[in-house]
């Protein structure tokens, strides 16, 4: 008899004749290209890895789950699964159509039977979701900033699933999965949920992990969106790869998760063993501060360390997966191995790297030992993340027109480029406005485009070693930070904020568009008619009243040393 964790489960898939045929009627349909979090989703979906659900949720079960983590049956689902479109996409679409849904090439992927269409309350999912509606949290910004004003609702009709040109030996459905674990004989797996490297603290974890619950063991990296500024899940699947011959090849297998994480800590905990139920798995180990986006705009953590247990532990028997509480581990030195931190012998001396403590040894091109990580590991992420003094950065100008930007810029530029080692790229607001967003005009979604626009070339100049320097106005908090989380996935962002008061450029008026602005003829001018959002906590802040352009130069110049951008 098939254990019910290992019997198959249900697709969203139709056979491959219907698929065809479906795919020459949805070319007449309304079209929707799906982001890159919305394929992510679309994909378990599909697959059966968002098991019970048939589709994206329609209004009843998205406001049942964000109220009480329930779809409107009563079954248990923590994290609603929507999808967002824009206000211009939505007046075009009522209940009852069918629409296409394509990748971004183009691809049809699905075809959704539209059920509902709202406009939903953002605060209030954000305020129940995760905790707080503030936009320190990655998909609260997520939510506000980047996620369209409506939402559909409806089952899905699954034609192909999403193509994937890396590591397709590594990616499988949860059928698959179940499949495998019935051929070894496998009947009770552990999985370990993780989006960064693995280090040796985390292969003793594992490793007692399934020794306590007598079970296999599957590491279930997650590689669809994690936190902007984790490591890329190229980099991390090859550091992986590097440490799987460390693990029991009869007993340890290592699969890719392709889930948009929410970072949503204790529900967020839930939905991963939801998830993972659905793999076929029968125990999960759930961490510290589980899926916990860091520090919110007070400084305090989001989540308390163990919330995630705790609410996982409540459910535990409703998700049908047991929960393995992580362990944290230390490394003994007399004892030369890990211990749990509450299970270190008296006397003893504890060594532990954080994070943050690893970044900065990576950054700074310093050791790392041995007894923390595995050394193919730490050459892995060398390779990508090379000393700070090698790597490309943005330096991005912000402030009010004629505050003494693009001046700025300039004598930084000359004195970059005369230290030499690094191609510098200058990215003046004017400059870019007459060769890469000449159509554009001044409104504020054009500004928008403008500004990322800027972002985008600017993160392809750092992801290739160079310098960028920007200097546009860049008036929103919100493309500033689009922008920084672009560039941050290659390098350093280094913001630096042109604080000249608003009278003294006024005063300046060189090209005499304040004058202009004030009689009405410009409409939507920065500072007069339109606002400016001040940067909270730039990387560093210069007033260019009364002070030259070169001691302004001088001062980013030292900053970026002090960063170990440039070395001193």
């Amino acid at each position: 008899m098939t254990l019910p964790n290992l019997a198959p489960i249900p697709e969203l898939y139709v056979s491959h004749e219907s698929a065809q045929k479906l795919k020459i009627e949805a070319g007449n349909l309304p079209s929707w290209d799906l982001t890159p979090r919305q394929i992510c989703d679309l994909e378990l979906l599909m697959n059966g890895g968002f098991f019970p659900l048939k589709g994206f949720l329609g209004e009843a079960d998205y406001e049942g789950v964000v109220e009480n983590m329930r779809l409107a049956d009563g079954t248990l689902w923590p994290m609603p699964i929507t999808l967002d479109v824009t206000e211009k996409f939505a007046e075009g679409i009522a209940p009852g159509q069918d629409i296409a849904l394509r990748d971004q090439e183009g691809v049809i992927l699905a075809i959704l039977s539209v059920t509902d269409k709202w406009v939903p309350n953002k605060a209030k999912e954000a305020e129940k979701v995760f905790g707080a509606d503030d936009l320190a949290h990655p998909a609260v910004n997520y939510l506000h900033n980047t996620a369209g004003g409506i939402y559909l609702g409806g089952p899905i009709t699954g034609i192909q699933q999403p193509v994937h040109y890396d590591f397709k030996a590594r990616r499988d459905t949860p059928n698959e999965l179940r499949a495998y674990f019935r051929k070894l004989g496998w009947q009770k797996i552990v999985a370990f949920q993780t989006r960064n490297p693995l280090h040796r603290a985390h292969q003793e974890l594992t490793f007692r992990a399934a020794r306590e619950a007598q079970a296999n063991l599957l590491i279930h990296p997650v590689v669809g969106m994690t936190k902007p500024g984790d490591v890329d899940h190229f980099t991390r699947v090859r550091c992986y790869e590097a440490v799987l011959d460390q693990y029991p090849q009869s007993t340890t297998t290592m699969s890719l998760l392709n889930l948009a994480m929410r970072m949503a800590g204790p529900r967020e905990a839930v939905w991963h063993g939801l998830i993972r139920k659905n793999h076929g798995v029968t125990h999960f180990i759930v961490g510290r501060d589980h899926a916990g986006p860091g520090k919110n705009s007070q400084g305090v953590d989001f989540y308390g360390p163990y919330d995630a247990q705790t609410l996982f532990k409540q459910y535990e028997e409703e998700i049908g997966v047991t929960m393995v509480d992580f362990k944290h581990m230390v490394y003994v030195q007399e004892k030369a191995q890990y211990y749990p931190a509450n299970e270190v012998p008296e006397g003893c001396t504890v060594l532990d790297i954080s994070g943050t403590e690893l970044r900065r040894r990576l950054r700074e091109g310093l050791d790392i030992p041995e007894w923390f990580s595995f050394p193919q590991v730490v050459a892995e992420l060398r390779r990508t993340s090379p000393a700070r003094a090698k790597q490309g950065f943005t330096v991005f100008f912000t402030g009010l027109s004629g505050s003494g930007k693009s001046t700025i810029a300039n004598a930084l530029m000359v004195k970059l480029m005369e230290m030499g080692g690094r191609p510098v790229t200058l990215l003046d607001g004017d400059v870019v406005r007459k060769h890469l967003s000449s159509e554009l005009g001044f409104s504020k979604e054009h500004r928008d485009i403008n500004i990322k626009r800027i972002g985008y070339v600017a993160s392809e100049i750092t992801k290739n070693g160079g310098i960028a320097i920007c200097a546009p106005i860049a008036p929103y908090t919100a493309t500033r930070r689009a922008v920084r989380e672009m560039i941050e996935a290659y390098g350093a962002f280094v913001e630096v904020h042109v604080a000249t008061s608003l009278e003294e450029c006024e005063s300046r008026d060189r090209k005499g568009l304040y004058k202009l602005a004030r009689e009405g003829k410009i409409k939507e001018f920065t500072g007069i008619s339109d606002p400016y959002e001040v940067p909270t906590s730039p990387e560093l802040a210069v007033d260019t009243t009364g002070v030259d352009v070169d001691h302004c130069a001088h001062q980013v110049i030292l900053k970026l040393e002090s960063m170990g951008l440039i070395k001193a």
